[in-house]
């Protein structure tokens, strides 16, 4: 089994709550079956506990991640790429927000979130805090994106890539271990939480990534459109929510 079905298949047990397997130990006593026992008795069968293994190293970091990415060809994003941007803030954010992919200026500086919209998720949480009464800059949280490496024209994610890179957005978060996480956007909300349903009808509540408290909002460049002025509102009321959670 390759090493990528090998991590679905341990992120589908541990998301269903299995920390360990059992495995039929070498010295069990045989079993036959017949019509009358088709099934066999439990004190017939010798278990041995298998503890499922992590799904990053014990010894983790965010800098072992940034080598363990190191020159990225895993998909066909890098094909066009001029950085790969991996994230950026405080390694010991309480707070972490994740996109969905690098743009154009993203791409040329390394950086997640430093165009146009990135001045806006800037000006949101700065804005926000100082009104909510919450000391909070912008180098206080962790930023980083679902893919590190920009898609073509800006396009959505596929599938494919999203799982390739996926593995290293969930190192980041494991490693962090903020107190909360604020998804931007469908397809970061659909990369952390599985589901279809559209941002708004998602955005709003509280789900949960592993055991970490998630809220979806919109992402940044949906609101810098003229006529998004109710989801610009609602975002911040998201914004506002996730604060007062994390910094109460």
């Amino acid at each position: 089994m390759s090493a990528e079905k090998l991590r679905g298949v341990l992120e589908f047990y541990q998301d269903l709550g299995f920390t360990s397997l059992y495995r039929r130990s070498a010295n069990a006593a045989p079993v036959t079956e017949s019509p009358s026992a088709p099934v066999p008795a439990p004190s017939r069968v010798e278990a041995a506990k298998l503890e499922l293994p992590g799904l990053a190293p014990a010894d983790d970091s965010i800098e072992k991640i940034r080598q363990d990415i190191g020159d990225c060809k895993r998909c066909r994003l890098h094909q066009g790429r001029h950085s790969i941007v991996f994230g950026s803030g405080n390694e010991h954010a309480r707070l972490v927000f994740v996109g969905e992919g690098p743009g154009a200026d993203e791409d040329a500086q390394g950086l997640p979130f430093v165009g146009r919209a990135g001045q806006l998720l800037t000006q949101m949480i700065e804005g926000t805090a100082k009104k909510e009464g919450i000391p909070l800059e912008r180098k206080d949280v962790y930023i980083c994106n679902v893919v590190k490496c920009r898609p073509p024209e800006n396009r959505t994610p596929e599938p494919d890539e999203m799982e390739i890179c996926g593995q290293f957005l969930f190192r980041q978060l494991s490693v962090i271990r903020p107190g909360a996480i604020c998804a931007l956007g469908a397809t970061a909300a659909k990369a952390l939480l599985g589901r279809k349903e559209g941002v708004t009808r998602l955005r709003g509540n509280w789900y949960k990534w592993r055991d970490i408290p998630l809220m979806v909002t919109y992402h940044p460049s949906y609101l810098l459109r003229p006529y998004n002025q109710d989801a610009k509102r609602q975002a911040w009321e998201d914004l506002k929510k996730v604060l007062h959670f994390v910094y109460d």
